[in-house]
C-alpha cells in the first residue's frame, strides 16, 4: 500500500469551546504521520479580535505566543478577525466565522489527498465531509464535547480527542498511569465490564482493554458504564487480591 497523503484541519475556536482549550497540536502531528500516513497540509483556523489586538497588549502577546506555539509544531494559522455588529434589537455581537475558510481550503486541497482528519464537532460541516468523500478521500473527525451525532456518522472514522493518549493533557497529580477510556461489555448484574484505551505508537493508535468492577468507580452511577459514549479516566493497577491482575481503578468519568 502506498502512502497516505494526509490533511488535517482544525476549527480552533470550536474545539476550544467545547472541550478541547489545551490540546496539543504536537500530539496532532504524531497521530497524522504514524503507520503509512505522510502529512502534506496541517491548517488551524482561529479567531483573533481585532480591536481588541490593537487596544490590549497583553491579549496580542498571549494570542501571539499561541499561534506561535502552533506554527512551531508545523501548522499553517489562518486568522479570521472577529466582527462586532448591533443586531436588529440593538444588541452588540461578535462573530467570526471560519468554517467557510477551512471548507474551501479543505475542498481545494484535497485533490491532492488521500485523507482528512478533520478537528470539529460542529455539525455544519457534514456537506463539507460528504464532498470530501466524493472526491475520493477518506475523512476522519476528532472532537471532544458537543460532536453532532450526524457529523461522527458521517465520517469514516470518528474518535473522540479525549481516547487519543496526550491530546489532552490529563491533569497534574493523579498518578502516572492515568487513562481515559470508554466501557465496554458492562454486565449490570455481576458488576463488571472492560475499558477500551488506546495507546499510540509508530503504526497509529492501538486499542487495549482493561477489566473493571463497578465499586471501583467512585460516586459513578453504574448505568454510565452501559453507555459506551460515556469515557472515563482511570488507572491502571495490578490487583494484589486478584493473582496481580491487571485491572482499571479509581474511576471518574469525564464528559459528564
Amino acid at each position: 500500500m502506498g502512502m497516505l497523503k494526509t490533511g488535517i484541519y482544525v476549527d480552533a475556536e470550536n474545539i476550544r469551546m467545547c472541550g478541547g482549550y489545551g490540546m496539543r497540536y504536537d500530539v496532532l502531528m504524531d497521530l497524522a504521520s504514524t503507520g503509512n500516513s505522510t502529512l502534506l497540509r496541517a491548517n488551524s483556523y482561529l479567531a483573533e479580535d481585532g480591536e481588541r489586538t490593537k487596544d490590549d497588549i497583553e491579549y496580542r502577546q498571549k494570542l501571539h505566543r499561541y499561534h506561535d506555539v502552533i506554527r512551531q509544531c508545523g501548522f499553517k494559522v489562518i486568522k479570521k478577525f472577529v466582527k462586532h455588529f448591533v443586531d436588529d434589537e440593538g444588541i452588540l455581537t461578535t462573530k467570526a466565522n471560519a468554517d467557510m475558510d477551512l471548507a474551501i481550503d479543505a475542498l481545494l486541497q484535497a485533490r491532492n489527498l488521500d485523507r482528512v482528519i478533520l478537528l470539529t464537532g460542529d455539525g455544519d460541516f457534514i456537506r463539507l465531509v460528504l464532498a470530501l468523500q466524493n472526491m475520493g478521500c477518506r475523512v476522519e473527525v476528532i472532537g471532544f464535547k458537543y460532536v453532532s451525532n450526524d457529523l461522527r456518522e458521517a465520517a469514516d472514522l470518528y474518535i473522540s480527542g479525549y481516547l487519543i493518549p496526550g491530546l489532552l493533557p490529563i491533569g497534574a497529580g493523579s498518578g502516572d498511569n492515568r487513562q481515559r477510556g470508554v466501557p465496554i461489555n458492562y454486565n449490570q448484574d455481576r458488576g463488571f465490564g472492560f475499558m477500551r484505551y488506546y495507546s499510540l505508537g509508530r503504526e497509529g493508535l492501538t486499542p487495549h482493554s482493561v477489566f473493571f468492577h463497578c465499586s471501583k468507580g467512585v460516586e459513578v452511577n453504574d448505568t454510565l458504564f452501559l453507555d459506551s459514549a460515556n469515557i472515563f479516566e482511570f488507572s491502571i493497577v495490578k490487583n494484589p487480591d486478584n493473582n496481580s491482575r491487571t485491572e482499571a481503578w479509581d474511576i471518574h468519568l469525564v464528559n459528564g
